[in-house]
């Protein structure tokens, strides 16, 4: 049989197939309902455990894995650890703050273990849980096929409070995500009854009751109110969360002086807390962090507790404002209100919410449900009051009904006989003939008409409450409040704190210990940190590499690096790696371009220089020589760093000296053709920003300056490998733009030995 080829575009079909793959994510996967604020996962997980495995709250756990097969199975077919992730979140109390299942065995804990396999661990629904499909046979909610088609479930869940606020949501969709905080009942509960009694209240005045996000992982957020309700209007924004701390003090037996420790006793939703002592080793090995002896993890049942012990004189508060500024105990929260609203057709629609439409869709949801179960109950009461009617009529005369049963040919003719007689239709006809011979007796004819009274009460009470929409609408408040007394818990966990104006100026100097160190700055570029250096000659170095420079100065003091493409960084001191390794390179902490290389660098420490009346002299390959103040580079640079000078093509950087700003003294300069000259610093011309300078002397062709200071002393690398020492006292004294005098007659330089000095440093001053 021959085969029909269609040709189809292939940029429509694509277009189609991805349109419908999108959909399918937004809708069936990553998205909660606004309705029951759950996810597709989420809901099928908790109806197999109530309407297939029954596993209450009352009864026995079950294992998880048979919870994961039936799911997988019959309803959500997109793989079991998908769905486990899920079960396993649902019972995690720092994940939901409203957990949903109850686990038994190892569900993970906050400390950022992973939950066991789930064929060791068992669940069962709690009692919250239990309570979102209390009405569920109640015709409720509307029921759908399965993927196979071979059963039914539920579109939603009837369930009896705003749970998309309550526990919250996270997921990213194709094009759109998710991120709802959870909330705390007590005051979702009383905004939701406020906007049942007045529709026309606005998100302004829903925020005065719904104070916030309520993690359950406690911690703060520092947001003021404004903020907090722009969010909640618009249905986006960001939030600072961070845990908070306590200060202990100990004293330990047969020591004078107490130990101080600060004690974290909660961490910012999502966070873990190895996460978190991870990135404080993290500093505190890099001594960010001067003055936390050591970490521990002391996290138990209990509750979260990370002990950061303090050397003796350390400050907690100075400490603790660095931790947050530095470490993941401080986070960023971004609060987006997306989720899926009803429409006719069934399928969600995916749209951003303010707060009032939130509480309003699930208001819109909930009336349906309750007049859906009322219209239920009083259509299962009727059809028992009917039965009950016919029972009435037969047993007020007992012995006629015997009489006229027994004398019946079979079932059929004793029933039309019943409905002749006693004026019955066929349900009640068939009532009387199944009843039980002790329900004959004289008490139990009572139990029937007491039956009759007490469900006709009842139904007369349901249709009262279908009339009008006010009786349902109390009907909804009674059982919002109802489930918040049984589950509410109205002490809030996350405190909402106005963030402190001064803590955007942090000074993290005031965590570093004014003490003296050493950069020490090799050649290939590697820069390392030590507090006490004695000998150069016993510096660890790579093989090959050598000292280019090392600075000495305050901690707390800044450096400045120059390199041949005439930049300058600046940096703090401390922020140098303290290792007694090779140390770390340079482009780590700096944007190198390729080719940029070290010079030269020096100490910026107010003992050593003064910043007004110091310049930088600076001297190119090509002879250009210039000077700039050095105020203009006493502040740490960006990563990209600042420009020393203008750079002609071809044109390299080979000396940067810190001078004084005056013009006494001079340079010496030594070319690679042993030629030197010696230039006054009065005819150094000293800019007042980045410049390419003056011609400092005429070059031969192919002669480049590889050397140059203002030190009575140069000492240089031969072309042979041997070391020169070229004295200013024997170079005449030139000017700028003249010629070179011939110092080596044979061969030439290749460039400057580095002159390496370790020196006493000046006391620090008090403060």
């Amino acid at each position: 049989m021959a085969q029909t080829v269609e040709p189809i575009e292939l940029s429509q079909t694509a277009r189609e197939r991805y349109l419908r793959y999108a959909m399918s994510v937004i809708t069936a996967r990553a998205l909660p309902d606004a309705r029951d604020g759950l996810k597709p996962v989420q809901r099928r997980i908790l109806y197999v455990m109530e309407a297939v495995l029954h596993l209450r709250a009352d009864g026995q756990h079950k294992k998880s894995a048979q919870v994961v097969g039936r799911v997988m199975g019959e309803y959500h077919p997109h793989g079991d650890s998908a769905i486990y992730e899920a079960l396993v979140r649902m019972a995690q109390p720092w994940a939901l703050r409203y957990p949903l299942v109850d686990g038994q065995g190892n569900f993970g804990a906050i400390t950022g273990d992973s939950a066991a396999a789930f064929r060791y661990t068992e669940a069962k629904l709690r009692p919250l849980a239990s309570s979102l499909m209390e009405v569920l046979k109640e015709d409720t909610v509307a029921m759908r096929p399965t993927y196979d088609a071979k059963t039914t479930e539920p579109e939603v869940l009837p369930t009896p409070a705003p749970l998309l606020l309550l526990n919250g949501s996270t997921g990213i969709a194709v094009g759109m995500a998710t991120n709802i905080p959870p909330h705390n009942l007590e005051e979702i509960t009383k905004a939701t009854v406020a906007l049942i009694d007045n529709p026309d209240t606005s998100v302004a005045q829903l925020t005065r009751t719904v104070k916030g996000p309520d993690f359950p992982t406690g911690g703060e957020v520092l947001s003021t109110h404004a903020d907090l309700r722009a969010i909640y209007e618009t249905g986006r924004g960001s939030i600072k969360l961070r845990g908070t701390y306590s200060v202990e003090t100990e004293q330990p037996k047969g020591k004078r002086v107490p130990r101080v420790s600060l004690v974290i006793d909660s961490i910012p939703y999502g966070s873990t807390t190895a996460q978190i002592l991870a990135k404080i080793k993290e500093l505190v090995d890099s001594r960010k962090l001067p003055g936390i002896e050591h970490v521990s993890d002391q996290t138990d049942a209990k509750g979260v507790r990370l002990v950061l012990a303090l050397e003796s004189g350390a400050d907690p508060e100075l400490l603790m404002s660095a931790v947050y500024k530095y470490s993941n105990l401080e986070t960023s929260y971004g609060m987006n209100l997306t989720c899926l609203l009803p429409t006719p057709t069934g399928v969600g629609r995916p749209g951003v919410c303010n707060l009032k439409e939130l509480l309003q869709a699930w208001l819109d949801f909930r009336f349906d449900v309750v007049t859906r179960s009322i219209t239920y109950r009083k259509a299962r009461l009727e059809e028992r009051i009917h039965i009950l009617e016919g029972l009435s009529k037969v047993l007020g005369n007992v012995d006629a009904a015997i009489k006229l049963i027994r004398g019946a040919k079979d079932r059929a003719d004793a029933r039309d006989k019943l409905c002749a007689k006693y004026k019955l239709d066929d349900v009640q006809a068939n009532a009387v003939l199944e009843i039980q011979l002790y329900r004959l007796a004289k008490l139990e004819v009572k139990k029937v008409k007491d039956e009759l009274e007490e469900k006709s009460k009842e139904r007369d009470r349901l249709a009262r409450l279908l009339k009008g929409t006010k009786p349902r609408w109390d009907l909804i408040k009674t059982q919002l409040q109802e489930f918040t007394k049984s589950f509410g818990d109205r002490k809030r966990r996350t405190k909402i704190v106005a963030p402190d104006e001064e803590e955007g100026g942090f000074d993290a100097t005031l965590l570093i210990k004014k003490e003296d160190t050493h950069v020490l700055l090799s050649r290939e570029g590697r820069v390392r940190r030590q507090r006490a250096l004695e000998d150069l000659e016993k510096v660890r170095l790579r093989e090959g590499d050598e000292l280019l420079a090392v600075v000495q100065g305050c901690a707390t003091a800044n450096a400045v690096v120059f390199t041949n493409f005439g930049s300058a960084y600046v940096f703090p001191m401390h922020q140098a790696p303290a290792t007694t390794g090779y140390g770390d390179p340079i482009q780590k902490f700096f944007a190198f371009k390729d080719g940029e290389r070290l010079v030269a660098a020096a100490s910026l420490d107010p003992r050593l220089v003064s910043v007004e009346d110091s310049a930088l002299l600076a001297v190119t390959a090509q002879g250009q020589v210039l000077r700039v103040p050095l105020g203009l580079h006493q502040d740490p640079s960006t990563r990209a760093g600042r420009k020393l000078l203008r750079l002609a093509k071809g044109d390299e950087l080979v000396a940067v000296e810190v001078v004084p700003a005056g013009d006494e003294g001079h340079v010496l300069l030594a070319t690679s053709k042993g030629n030197a000259a010696k230039l006054p610093f009065a005819d150094v011309p000293l800019l007042s920003a980045a410049g390419k300078g003056r011609r400092g002397a005429k070059l031969a062709k192919q002669e480049q300056v590889v050397a140059a200071t203002a030190r009575p002393k140069l000492t240089l690398e031969t072309t042979r490998g041997s070391t020169d020492s070229l004295l200013a006292r024997n170079v005449s004294k030139g000017e700028v733009g003249g010629g070179l005098q011939e110092v080596k007659q044979r061969g030439g330089w290749r460039r400057a030995v580095p002159t390496l000095d370790l020196f006493e440093l000046p006391e620090q001053e008090q403060e």
